[in-house]
């Protein structure tokens, strides 16, 4: 047979090269795994090293359970050890220990419901707060982990570029400084990736099925955040699809079925969703604000390393990062219309940030309390895809890296006049761009030369010997300019949330006495123990035990706040976190039993069963004044008024309300009382002052009397008649159940029972709605009832879970369905 002709300048033919399953090919699986292990390795170390050097818990002697975190997350996380360890008064969908009974699934939902969240009951219980910490430190390697997974998943690139840049999205300002002390948030960073990989699977048309349970776990874990992720990663996914998919209907195609996949998946969590939104509209109403844009540069101040603030958005990912998205446009290794798409979708995601219209539709139409650029790590992320598209052309050469240190040298002189720049800030930033630019120089591809007459020309450039032997030392530089920031960011912020936030102690022996004492003196069901005041937290009846009043939440109801406060209770975070009230009256009638003294004994107040009747009559109403408002609930007058301007009767008890007051009063022969008042944001409960001895117990104020007050005189003796007789018309067994009551009521009984427990919306008694008296569960009595049984369902509850069964009878249906088109399909 002759041979055939060729061209002297061909390359020579190969024979066919016969193709190989997919399960034969090398897989991506180990270097996606390596990216990602490296990615959470280097997180790790980063947080870890900047709480070690601002010496906070648990690496030193001070408070990391700043705000929010110690006032809530932490009480919360005790109370799920508590579950998952049968230990807790109540269930999944009702809480007996806080707020004298309240609903917890929209609490588990806002609070509790990360997969990460069970981790706690792997700890003793009194290490709560490093159990916290733990969860907080694997929620930011997860987060890392998973954006390693993502670039690689996205395009090809090397395990150890993903896993810096799936670090520098995880070390990002706003994870280590805000989201730091707010766990929850932390899904959301989570999230971000993982709905992206879910569009990447759309764009692939695979893996429907489990799309739709990571948007679940997603939407479930912390819904706030996971709106604002879906919102980064649809941005994310249109870019693509424009980049990867040029015919129309093929774009249509991808984007149906990642949002299809996506609404399920919301559908499917819906269980959870549907009470925590509609538990949201009952709740007290919070703080809001207009939203003012921050000067640009304090924008530009917080890509730099080391600046605190919660009223601008913390944008650093490092400066390696930042380096390759700002030498994009200027990389000729990339496509340009990649560099185009990529870099105005940065730009634009940035600017939308100081929009009032885009800023709303980020946060569900609604200026969040205290920090209005909650969305930032969507950006952090945008960013880090942006830089890995700058790696899928090979490093940046010299002239994209010029360029974009150029572009960062402008960000920082336009940085340097905001407050919020430091001069370390400003020098850790110059001196990691310098390394950075360096790495990025030596990581570059060896220019490709050229090829003798007759050889075929290299598909590629690889590296030389010789700079293939620098990439270890240019990675290790990359790794520690961010690892080094990011710790100093995390330092940093520490130093801020310290010096300008309320902090709270770790567990330690004031927590181990309370909780002991409290645990003594328990005798739920017969009777509520109470923590009483002053509080270590916000949610003490949660962390330390017992069957309280107080209860801070961003669910904490409306009718519960305003009940409270009828009745004298104090608040703070505008009426979210109300407190205790330390009063005989409101303790009998809320079967308060035994009530933690500041010194460690424990009172015993006269008390009432939970379930109590009153005689029929017309619906009352609250009035004015506390002790008024008590003595209607009470349905006897205790009260008594001064004999003088300022003096009780000697052998009464004399209380002060002034809710505006922010000072100390007392009895001229007692001792001082602080009131907490500070209108709108604190309310001063009802005080005690102690036993009136005439005369010279006259109420002296430490500071300018307020301009509304009231001193009131208990009898005790009153007192003690009023619990006799409603005692005597009380319930004669009460048995409290995970979620509900039941009681049985004395022989003709007739009038209203109503239970000690505020009437939040889903209580069910005797088959029909509650009612409400005085803002307590009621329960009409006609003649012959003998029984009243009370469950409680959150609202939405039903509905949620009628919309996930649907949700996932049509997975199902679409899994059954592509299963048998796959079976039918011809085979070539």
């Amino acid at each position: 047979m002759p041979t055939p002709l060729r061209s002297p300048h061909r390359p020579p033919l190969r024979p066919p090269v016969r193709s190989r399953p997919e399960s034969a090919r090398r897989s991506p699986r180990r270097p996606s795994l390596a990216g990602s292990a490296l990615a959470a390795l280097l997180t790790t170390v980063a947080v870890c090293a900047g709480d070690a050097a601002a010496r906070v818990f648990p690496y030193g002697h001070r408070h990391r359970s700043v705000n929010d975190l110690g006032n809530q997350f932490v009480p919360f996380h005790a109370h799920l050890w508590d579950l998952l360890h049968g230990r807790a008064r109540g269930g999944l969908l009702l809480n007996w220990q806080s707020g004298y009974g309240t609903s917890f699934l929209p609490d588990f939902g806002t609070y509790l419901a990360s997969p990460f969240a069970p981790l706690v009951a792997l700890f003793p219980r009194q290490d709560i707060d490093l159990a916290v910490y733990v969860v907080t430190v694997s929620k930011t390697a997860a987060a890392a982990a998973a954006m390693a997974w993502l670039l690689r998943t996205q395009a090809r690139g090397p395990w150890w570029a993903a896993g810096l840049l799936g670090a520098s999205y995880a070390l990002c300002g706003w994870s280590v400084i805000e989201a730091a002390y707010n766990p929850m948030w932390l899904d959301g960073l989570i999230a971000f990736p993982m709905l992206c990989l879910t569009g990447e699977w759309a764009l692939r048309r695979r893996r429907f099925t489990v799309a739709v349970l990571v948007a679940a776990v997603c939407w479930t874990a912390n819904f706030y955040t996971a709106y604002m992720a879906t919102l980064g990663a649809a941005l994310v996914l249109l870019v693509r699809v424009v980049l990867t998919r040029p015919e129309v209907r093929e774009r249509l195609s991808v984007v149906v079925r990642a949002a299809a996949a996506t609404l399920l998946g919301i559908a499917v969590s819906a269980p959870v969703l549907a009470p925590l939104f509609l538990s949201s509209r009952q709740a007290y109403p919070g703080w809001s604000r207009e939203f003012r844009p921050v000067p640009w540069a304090d924008v530009f101040a917080r890509l730099l390393p080391g600046t605190y603030s919660f009223s601008s958005p913390a944008v650093f990912v490092g400066t390696g990062t930042l380096l390759l998205v700002t030498a994009l446009p200027f990389h000729r290794g990339v496509p340009l219309r990649s560099r185009l798409w990529w870099t105005g979708l940065v730009a634009a995601v940035l600017v939308s940030f100081q929009w009032t219209p885009t800023h709303l539709a980020w946060h569900v139409f609604a200026t969040p309390n205290g920090s209005p650029y909650r969305q930032t790590f969507v950006l952090a992320g945008i960013a880090v895809i942006a830089a890995w598209t700058a790696l899928a052309g090979g490093p940046p050469g010299p002239r994209a890296l010029a360029a974009g240190a150029a572009v960062l040298g402008a960000a920082a002189l336009a940085a340097s006049g905001s407050p919020l720049a430091t001069g370390w800030g400003l020098a850790l930033f110059c001196g990691g761009l310098a390394l950075a630019a360096a790495a990025w120089w030596l990581l570059r591809p060896a220019p490709a030369a050229p090829e003798p007459p007759g050889r075929a020309s290299s598909p590629g450039r690889a590296p030389s010997p010789a700079r293939r032997r620098l990439t270890a030392p240019a990675v290790a530089v990359l790794a520690a300019v961010l690892a080094g920031q990011a710790a100093a960011t995390t330092a940093f912020g520490h130093r801020g949330k310290l010096g300008g936030l309320d902090d709270y102690p770790s567990w330690g022996r004031a927590h181990t006495a309370r909780a002991a004492a409290l645990a003594g003196a328990d005798g739920w069901p017969a009777y509520r123990t109470d923590p009483s005041r002053p509080a270590l937290s916000g949610n003490d009846p949660l962390l330390l035990g017992g069957e309280g009043g107080a209860y801070y939440s961003s669910h904490t109801p409306d009718v519960f706040t305003r009940t409270m406060a009828a009745l004298g209770a104090g608040w703070t975070s505008r009426g979210r976190n109300v407190q205790s009230i330390d009063n005989p009256v409101t303790d009998a009638l809320f079967g308060v039993g035994a009530r933690l003294r500041p010194d460690g004994t424990v009172a015993r107040p006269d008390t009432l069963p939970l379930v109590t009747l009153r005689p029929p009559g017309p619906a009352p109403a609250y009035g004015e004044s506390p002790f008024a408002n008590q003595e209607l609930l009470l349905g006897a007058r205790v009260y008594e008024d001064p004999v003088g301007p300022a003096v009780c009767r000697a052998g009464t008890e004399a209380f002060l309300w002034a809710p505006e007051y922010n000072a100390k009063a007392r009895l001229a022969d007692g001792p001082a009382f602080r009131l907490n008042g500070n209108a709108p944001r604190n309310r001063a409960a009802l005080q005690p002052l102690g036993p009136s001895h005439g005369v010279s117990s006259a109420l002296v104020f430490e500071a300018p009397a307020p301009p509304r007050w009231t001193l009131s005189c208990l009898d005790r003796g009153r007192l003690d008649t009023a619990v006799a007789g409603l005692r005597a018309r009380a319930a004669e067994s009460v048995r409290i159940g995970p979620a509900g009551v039941r009681a049985t009521l004395p022989p003709a009984s007739e009038g209203t029972a109503v239970l000690a427990a505020p009437a939040i919306a889903g209580w069910t008694c005797n088959g029909r709605p509650a009612a409400a008296h005085l803002g307590l569960v009621a329960v009409p009595v006609a003649p012959g009832t003998t029984e009243v049984v009370c469950t409680f369902r959150p609202p939405g509850l039903l509905p949620g879970t009628a919309a996930a069964a649907a949700a996932l009878l049509a997975v199902a249906g679409l899994a059954v369905g592509r299963r048998r088109r796959q079976r039918t399909r011809p085979s070539h």
